[in-house]
């Protein structure tokens, strides 16, 4: 009856009820969506059950203490997986900016939680010969992360500003974050101010509508009980703020599959500086 029902779906049903129904279906299922279109973040506020971030924050320093050390393979959103799910457009491009910085690699990884990404990656990233990777988090997160994770290389900041007062990355990562802030693009306006000359962001969601729409995501309890804002950027207006700083390089299409009230795409994009030439080494 399912596959009827679906099949039927595909021949007769505008894009807008398929989405529904995939919605509907993944409440059902007790599985991640988004749902709603919102007009203002209070709103989406008040229609969300928010989370415990002390929860969230210990099962994600629980798993991630046994990738560290070894004992599993991959953690991703606090969960645990037997096999790396590799972004394999992001690891390209962090090796190509190292390429372009003579094998030096400095990230800045804004909302990076306890190292999500360079666990993931720290076995390519051994091979380089200067890594450095600095995560900006929330305050919680980053006193975890310098009594737990923080090392020669991995580095933790409650703040841009902060991270920047030491070092200066090279490159900036934005993986499944800019969604889920009040004031995305004051957060992208205050990190093209940097001197970084790269920029990767992965995990993203997009559609094609001309506004930005605004939903509340839903969390199952088997992961952590929980739903909160979430953008879904509207592709073309994106692209048009980010060149008035950045030169998009690629765009790619990223792992997650979330049931949305629209058609929604999760993607990638490798950028950078306007005025900075391709191929052109900054060393």
């Amino acid at each position: 009856m399912n596959m009827i029902i679906k099949e039927m779906l595909k021949l007769f049903a505008p894009p807008i009820l398929t989405q529904a129904y995939r919605a509907l279906r993944a409440r059902i299922r007790g599985g991640l969506y988004l749902s709603g279109n919102y007009s203002s973040w209070a709103e989406a506020l008040a229609a969300s059950t928010g989370y415990d971030s002390e929860i969230i924050l210990e099962k994600t320093r629980v798993a991630l203490l046994k990738v560290k050390k070894g004992e599993a393979a991959y953690e991703r959103d606090s969960v645990l997986f037997d096999e790396i799910q590799y972004s394999w457009p992001l690891l390209a491009g962090l090796m190509w900016v190292a390429a372009q910085s003579g094998g030096r690699l400095n990230v800045l990884d804004f909302g990076g939680s306890l190292g999500t990404t360079y666990f993931q990656n720290r076995h390519f990233l051994e091979r380089l010969p200067v890594v450095r990777w600095n995560i900006v988090e929330q305050p919680r997160w980053v006193e975890v992360g310098k009594a737990e994770f923080e090392d020669e290389r991995l580095k933790f900041y409650g703040s841009i500003e902060a991270c920047l007062a030491e070092t200066q990355p090279n490159v900036i990562i934005l993986s499944s974050v800019l969604q889920y802030l009040e004031r995305p693009f004051d957060v992208l306006c205050t990190l093209s101010a940097s001197q970084c000359n790269y920029l990767i962001i992965d995990r993203t969601p997009f559609w094609d509508g001309p506004m930005d729409r605004l939903c509340v995501q839903h969390v199952p309890a088997s992961i952590y009980p929980a739903s909160y804002p979430c953008w879904i950027f509207s592709a073309h207006r994106f692209r048009s703020f980010l060149s008035k700083s950045w030169e998009i390089v690629a765009e790619f299409e990223g792992f997650d599959r979330l049931p949305s009230p629209v058609k929604t795409t999760w993607k990638g994009i490798i950028a950078c500086r306007r005025d900075l030439p391709f191929g052109v080494s900054e060393c």
